[in-house]
């Protein structure tokens, strides 16, 4: 079973910056899509941009491009999510995902297998 561990979560200030790392249990970011999601309370979980293992590329949402990046370290087994001009609308908890399913842009729950725990994002002043 593949595990995933999210790290790099805390409290930060409106238009300050975050990094958040996946870790990923199996060298599966060539060959599987990795996606970020988050999920603020009473609300769905939410997809936000994801990177295809088979060539790198990266699908993002209107809500976060422009503002969000993922990026991934093959060698290290992880992908991370870099996130800039953060507002108090991005408070959430964030959570990395793997799917088998090939190329494409992938931010439905659903199509997702595999799930990290999460990690804590707060931004307020």
């Amino acid at each position: 079973q593949v595990q995933l561990v999210e790290s790099g979560g805390g409290l930060v200030q409106p238009g300050g910056s975050l990094r958040l790392s996946c870790v990923v249990s199996e060298f599966i970011t060539t060959y599987y899509t990795i996606g970020w999601f988050r999920q603020s309370p009473g609300k769905e979980r939410e997809g936000l941009l994801c990177i295809s293992g088979s060539d790198g590329s990266t699908y993002y949402t209107d809500s976060v491009k422009g503002r969000f990046t993922i990026s991934r370290d093959n060698a290290k087994n992880t992908v991370y999510l870099q996130m800039n001009s953060l507002k108090p609308e991005d408070t959430a908890v964030y959570y990395c995902a793997s799917s088998v399913k090939g190329e494409g842009d992938r931010f439905e729950v659903y199509e997702y297998d595999f799930w990290g725990q999460g990690t804590q994002v707060t931004v307020s002043s």
